[in-house]
């Protein structure tokens, strides 16, 4: 893929998921060399805060010539102090694409040099080791960029190949050559939300594939119990003028489209009405977490939808401090840099993938309790009750996991801690807010994991395989190859993170 100016998420996914290598247009190039040679010099004789100044409160005071590259290189080395679990690979990589982006659109003064070699490092997807613990998300992610602008001067640590090495052992090996700072290339590398950002493009991902699975088990579970159609209906969904209700009603309906269970209510509660018993044995309306699904995803899907405009937006802006504009002939100093509009969408994110993962444990809790269904045995226990045990073990871990998500859900955004000898008196926590996101996002695949094969177990039981819709016939068959009808009790945890990395990777 050849990068120009504007990075769509679609072509993060491409790059980061697929693997696909990238190509940087001449275009791309000749903005930041114009962006480098006006810096250079329209910086003599000037104050610039990051090239002859110190940083942050220490900006008062000035540095002489002599020491203006090994003020970056400091930097770079001092806040190269992050701990905690490394970031996986797709993220750190997003997070470099991110920075890539960022630093193309020839508003940050760097050399060509640091282009290219980001580009290197993708495409041979060797990544920097990135911890999640650092930077507040004001001056951006300050201390995690810290490490990824430290690979690209040659030192710190890379993941390569599957191990963790260091990175002059890497570039000897691969035949890559360090940045030499020019001007600012430290600060431009550190200051910037490409972390949060990175980090965020991916949580949208798998968040979208949370959507979509929620969609197919809850098609399912309204397939089980036979559930009436209206509450799906297109006329029932019109009159309530949200697009993501609308959107999750449509879904469903083409995933049922085929199905021979879903019935249809004039058929059944809406003919001799004075015949009818004075108490009905079926249910006239299903419980909410089957009946208001609509609702429930669909303001998920419309969080989701501004989420990543939002983060498309972020990749494609200049959050570097300060902003260099060749056009005007300026420097412009002020705080790009701040996270706070990703921070309150990692925020927005965990709390609607929260509400999507109650919903799954509400549905897995309607079909383990025999009293509420009336059609299936206790615990979708295909054996012997009270010797066999079915799905009840299990649903205490999805009970313990959506309450530690329900839990994490409180805000992030909000939770601003001064530092920096109060320069940084407000801040965003932008990549707490993200890490934390991705925390509740894998907590959700866990709860569906545990729901779609109780599902396929419900379906065993009553015999739906050659009733239930194309669709999920296909999800029936797939999660059968990995976990087999049961009877006897099994041990479970292998068979739930098999379903798991199955939901990541097929859905």
């Amino acid at each position: 893929m050849k990068i120009n100016k504007f990075l769509e998420l679609k072509d993060f996914q491409r790059i980061i998921i697929e693997n696909e290598s990238i190509e940087l247009d001449s275009s791309l190039l000749q903005r930041v060399n114009e962006s480098f040679s006006f810096l250079k010099e329209f910086s003599k004789n000037k104050v610039i805060y990051g090239v002859n100044t110190g940083f942050g409160p220490m900006a008062q005071f000035k540095i002489s010539d002599e020491d203006t590259h090994q003020l970056q290189y400091n930097l770079i080395r001092s806040h190269s102090s992050g701990i905690g679990n490394p970031l996986p690979a797709d993220e750190a990589k997003a997070c470099m694409l991110a920075r890539l982006n960022t630093l193309s659109l020839g508003n940050s003064g760097v050399h060509e040099s640091v282009v290219n070699l980001l580009k290197e490092l993708i495409n041979r997807d060797i990544t920097p080791l990135i911890f999640e613990h650092g930077g507040v998300g004001a001056s951006g992610d300050l201390v995690q960029l810290a490490h990824l602008a430290l690979v690209l001067i040659g030192e710190g640590e890379v993941f390569y190949k599957g191990e963790r090495k260091s990175t002059k052992e890497v570039f000897e090996t691969e035949g890559l050559e360090p940045i030499q700072v020019e001007i600012r290339e430290g600060l431009a590398l550190m200051n910037g939300t490409s972390v949060m950002s990175g980090i965020g493009i991916v949580n949208a991902y798998k968040a979208n594939q949370l959507t979509e699975i929620s969609i197919k088990l809850s098609c399912a579970i309204n397939e089980i119990v036979q559930a009436y159609d209206d509450h799906l209906s297109e006329v029932l969904n019109g009159t309530k003028l949200h697009i993501g209700q609308q959107k999750i009603a449509e879904k469903m309906r083409n995933h049922l489209a085929d199905s021979k269970l879903i019935r249809k209510r004039a058929d059944h509660l809406y003919t001799h009405f004075e015949e009818q018993e004075k108490v009905f044995k079926e249910k006239v309306q299903e419980y909410y977490s089957l009946r208001c699904v609509p609702q429930i995803l669909g303001p998920v899907l419309d969080t989701l939808e501004y989420t990543e405009k939002v983060l498309e937006n972020e990749i494609n802006s200049a959050n570097d401090n300060p902003i260099i504009n060749v056009e005007d002939k300026h420097v412009y100093h002020g705080g790009n840099f701040h996270g706070d509009y990703i921070s309150l969408e990692m925020d927005k994110l965990k709390i609607v993938v929260t509400k999507l993962t109650m919903l799954a444990e509400r549905q897995l809790n309607y079909l383990l309790n025999a009293k509420i269904n009336e059609i299936l045995p206790p615990f979708v226990n295909l054996g012997k009750l009270g010797f066999n045990f079915g799905m009840q073990g299990v649903q205490f871990t999805a009970t313990s996991t959506t309450a530690e998500s329900q839990m994490l859900s409180n805000s992030m955004y909000v939770h601003s801690i001064p530092n920096n000898n109060d320069n940084q008196d407000i801040v965003s926590m932008g990549t707490n807010a993200a890490v934390i996101c991705r925390k509740v996002i894998e907590n959700a695949f866990e709860v569906l994991s545990i729901e779609a094969i109780t599902i396929v177990q419900a379906i065993e039981y009553l015999g739906f395989q050659d009733k239930i819709s194309s669709k999920t016939k296909e999800l029936y068959d797939e999660i059968r190859k990995i976990i087999p009808a049961f009877s006897d009790d099994m041990i479970m945890y292998p068979y739930i993170q098999n379903v798991k990395d199955y939901l990541k990777n097929n859905i």
